[in-house]
C-alpha cells in the first residue's frame, strides 16, 4: 500500500477542523487574544502595558501602541542577551534574521518554542493537509521532499542561542522523523555558502525520488538549474518523474511561472502558495482554483488591519487618531496594512505587508504590496532607505549628483540570471558610470543583509545595471500620466517593471 495513503489519515481530521474558519472566525480570534494576554501578562512588556487589566479588544487597543521593529528593538536586544520573560514567557533562544530597517542592516525576530509549534510547524502541517485533500491520488510521501534552507550563526556567543534564516531554524528544530522524507541532508541544508550548497544539493538529490519541492522560487530555480546542468537532462521530469508539487512563498511567483513550466512541462504539476514570514505563518492557498490565501486564524496570532489610506511612508499618518479594525470589521476589496500580535512576542506589530480580502467566509486575501516602496523579486527586500543611502554614498565617492531615479527587477532567465535595473537622471554625471554602479552595489550590500546574501558570488542576483536617463525624462513621464506637479512622486522602487518600461520607451 502507498505510504501516502496511510499517512493521509493523520492529516484529514485537520481539514475538518479548518471548516470552523467559515463561521467561527470572530470567536477563534477572541480566543487567540485571550491566550496571548494570559501567557504574557507576567512579561516585562505585559507589565509595562498592564495586560492583567485588559478585559476585551477595546481595552487591548487602548493599552498597546502600534509598533514597528524600532519600537521593540530594545526589548528584543534584552532577549538576545539572555533575559527571560521580556516579550514572551521564558527564555527565547532563536532569532530569525531578515532584512533591515531604516536604522539597521538586519532585523532579529524572536522565534519562540510556542511560535514554532503554533505557527510555523502548524502551517506546514496544514499546507500538506489541504494539498492532500485537494489531490486524493497524490503520492507525496512515496518519495522525498526537497526543502531549501538557509543558515544560522551564534547569537552573542550565548550557549544554544542562534540567529539565522527562518528556514534554517525550522530545519534545526524539525521532528527527526521528518528527515526520513526530506533531502538534502541536514549538514548540506544548513551550509552558509550558497554556491557550495547549491552544488551539493543538486548532487545529493538528482538520483533520489523527489516528489515535492519547498522554498523561495528564486533560490529554488537556481538549484534546479544546477540539477539540470549536472544531469544533462532537458527538463526536471526526466530527473524526477514523480515530481508533483512545489510549495512556494517568500516572493511573488508570477514572474517565475513560465520558467517553471519550461523546467517542469507537465499539466499535472501543482503549485501551492504559502505566506510564511520570519514573523509568522499567516496564509495558505487551500483551493488550487483560487489564487487567494486563506488567513490562518487559530495559530496564536491576533490580527488587526489599518486602511492603506491611513498609512504614510510605512507609518500611521495620524497616530493621535488611528483607524484600526479587527478582522471582523474588514471590508472585501479594500487594501489594509496588516498588524499582528503573536506567540513570538510581537505586539500590535506592523509587518509591512498590505493585503486585500477577497472573502470573509472563510477569510481569504491576496498580498497586495508593501507599506513602503520596495523590491523583493528575489527575496532581497530592498527598501527606499537602502537606495537613498546607497546613492548618497555613490555620489560622494564619484562626485556625481542624482536628480531623479527609479529601479525595478530584471527577472531571471532560464539560466537563473537576474539583476536590478536602475534608471537615473543625473544633474552631474559621474566620470565613470561603471564605477558609480560598482560603488552603489557595494553600499547596498553593506546596508541590506538580504541583498548582500542574494548578491553573493553572483549566484542569485547579478551586478546591478544603471541606465542614464535623458534630461527631463521623469517629468515627461509624470506629464504623460497626468501627474506632473502637486504631490505626485516618482516611484523609487517597484517590484514589477510597469513603470520603468514606460519610462524606457520615453528615454530616446
Amino acid at each position: 500500500m502507498s505510504l501516502t495513503r496511510i499517512v493521509r489519515n493523520i492529516f484529514m481530521p485537520r481539514c475538518k477542523e479548518l471548516e470552523r474558519y467559515n463561521n467561527d472566525a470572530e470567536a477563534i480570534q477572541r480566543q487567540a487574544l485571550e491566550y496571548l494576554l494570559e501567557h504574557a501578562k507576567e512579561t516585562a512588556y505585559g507589565r509595562d502595558h498592564h495586560f492583567s487589566d485588559i478585559r476585551n479588544y477595546s481595552d487591548f487597543a487602548k493599552s498597546l501602541p502600534i509598533t514597528t521593529y524600532e519600537d521593540l528593538k530594545g526589548y528584543i536586544d534584552r532577549m538576545r542577551h539572555g533575559e527571560k520573560d521580556v516579550l514572551w514567557q521564558g527564555q527565547v533562544k532563536w532569532y530569525a534574521k531578515s532584512s533591515g530597517t531604516t536604522n539597521d542592516k538586519s532585523k532579529f525576530i524572536p522565534v519562540t518554542a510556542d511560535g514554532l509549534k503554533m505557527m510555523h510547524y502548524k502551517g506546514g502541517f496544514d499546507t500538506v493537509a489541504c494539498y492532500l485533500e485537494n489531490n486524493p491520488k497524490s503520492r507525496l510521501f512515496d518519495g522525498r521532499a526537497l526543502i531549501l534552507g538557509g543558515s544560522h550563526a551564534s547569537n552573542y556567543n550565548l550557549p544554544h542561542s542562534l540567529v539565522g534564516d527562518l528556514s534554517a531554524i525550522l530545519i534545526e528544530n524539525i521532528n527527526p522523523l521528518a528527515n526520513l522524507v526530506r533531502v538534502p541532508k541536514k549538514a548540506t541544508a544548513l551550509l552558509s555558502d550558497f554556491e557550495v550548497k547549491r552544488d551539493r544539493i543538486a548532487r545529493e538529490t538528482m538520483n533520489k525520488n523527489v516528489t515535492n519541492l519547498s522554498g523561495v522560487p528564486s533560490w529554488m530555480l537556481s538549484v534546479l538549474s544546477r540539477v539540470l546542468e549536472l544531469s544533462g537532462k532537458d527538463n526536471l521530469l526526466e530527473v524526477w518523474p514523480n515530481l508533483e508539487v512545489f510549495f512556494h512563498g517568500g516572493v511573488a511567483f508570477t514572474p517565475y511561472h513560465n520558467q517553471y513550466h519550461e523546467l517542469i512541462p507537465s499539466a499535472a504539476m501543482h503549485y501551492m502558495e504559502t505566506y510564511n514570514a520570519s514573523e509568522g505563518f499567516f496564509g495558505l492557498q487551500n483551493d488550487p482554483a483560487d489564487p487567494s490565501l486563506m488567513l490562518m486564524i487559530d495559530y496564536g496570532i491576533f490580527y488587526e488591519f489599518i486602511p492603506l489610506e491611513d498609512i504614510s511612508d510605512g507609518a500611521i499618518a495620524d497616530p493621535e487618531h488611528p483607524h484600526i479594525v479587527p478582522l471582523e470589521d474588514v471590508k472585501i476589496g479594500k487594501n489594509y496594512a496588516m498588524v499582528i500580535s503573536t506567540t513570538c512576542g510581537l505586539w500590535r506589530y506592523m509587518i509591512g505587508d498590505t493585503v486585500r480580502f477577497t472573502s470573509k467566509n472563510p477569510y481569504k486575501f491576496v498580498i497586495s504590496g508593501r507599506t513602503k516602496h520596495f523590491i523583493n523579486a528575489f527575496g532581497e527586500e530592498l527598501i527606499v532607505d537602502n537606495a537613498e543611502k546607497g546613492l548618497e554614498y555613490a555620489c560622494e565617492q564619484t562626485g556625481a549628483e542624482v536628480l531623479e531615479y527609479t529601479a525595478a527587477p530584471v527577472f531571471m532567465d532560464n539560466h537563473a540570471k537576474c539583476r536590478h535595473q536602475w534608471l537615473v537622471e543625473f544633474s552631474k554625471e559621474p566620470a565613470n558610470l561603471e564605477e558609480f554602479a560598482m560603488v552603489l552595489d557595494r553600499k547596498l550590500q553593506e546596508e541590506n543583509s538580504d541583498y548582500e546574501a542574494k548578491r553573493y558570488k553572483d549566484i542569485t542576483l547579478q551586478h546591478l545595471e544603471i541606465i542614464k536617463a535623458r534630461p527631463n525624462l521623469f517629468n515627461d513621464w509624470l506629464k504623460m500620466k497626468g501627474k506632473l506637479g502637486g504631490q505626485h512622486k516618482i516611484p523609487r522602487l517597484s517590484n514589477c517593471r510597469e513603470h520603468i518600461e514606460e519610462m524606457l520607451k520615453l528615454n530616446v
